[in-house]
C-alpha cells in the first residue's frame, strides 16, 4: 500500500472516486487567479471594439456568465466542494488577436478556489465565443491556466515562479 503522501486524494482504497474530507483542515483566506484566451480574427476584434456585433455587448454577457459559472463550480465539477465565495471578478482585455480573460476568486474556507477561478474564466471564454460566432466560426479558446493561488497548507503558487 502506498504511503499517505503518495495516495491519490480523490480515490478511496478500492479505487472509487470520492470527495476529499476537509473537515479537519483549517479555514483560511483563499485566493486564485486564472486566465483564458479567446483568439479571433482582426475583423472580429474590430467589431468587438466597435460594439458592432449582432448579439449586443459580448464582454458584459461573458463577464456575468463567468461570475455565475464560478458560483456553480461544485455543480459542474463532480468532486469539488461547494464554497461560499466572498469575491469573484472577471476582467476582459481586448487585444489585437482576441481577448484575455482573467478571473479572481476569493473565499475563507478549508479548501482552495482554483477550480472556481478556472471555471469562471472558461465559461466566460465560451460565452464570448457564443456571442461572436455569428460573425466568425473559427474562434479558438485556450490556453486556460491557473496564474496564482494562495492560502492553505500548500502555500503560495505563482505561475512561472
Amino acid at each position: 500500500m502506498a504511503s499517505r503522501k503518495t495516495q491519490l486524494t480523490h480515490v478511496d482504497h478500492e479505487g472509487r472516486a470520492r470527495m476529499v474530507d476537509v473537515t479537519e483542515k483549517s479555514e483560511t483566506v483563499r485566493l486564485a487567479r486564472a486566465e483564458a484566451f479567446v483568439t479571433m480574427s482582426r475583423a472580429t476584434v474590430k467589431l468587438l471594439r466597435d460594439h458592432a456585433l449582432p448579439k449586443g455587448n459580448p464582454l458584459e454577457v461573458a463577464r456575468i456568465a463567468g461570475i455565475q459559472a464560478g458560483k456553480k463550480t461544485s455543480e459542474l465539477i463532480p468532486l469539488c466542494h461547494p464554497l461560499a465565495l466572498t469575491h469573484l471578478d472577471i476582467s476582459i482585455d481586448v487585444v489585437d488577436t482576441g481577448a484575455r480573460i482573467e478571473a479572481i476568486a476569493r473565499t475563507k474556507a478549508e479548501t482552495g478556489v482554483e477550480m472556481e477561478a478556472m471555471t469562471a474564466a472558461s465559461v466566460a471564454a465560451l460565452t464570448l465565443y457564443d456571442m461572436c460566432k455569428a460573425v466568425e466560426k473559427g474562434i479558438t479558446i485556450g490556453p486556460i491556466s491557473l496564474l496564482e493561488k494562495s492560502g492553505g497548507k500548500s502555500g503560495h503558487f505563482k505561475k512561472g515562479d
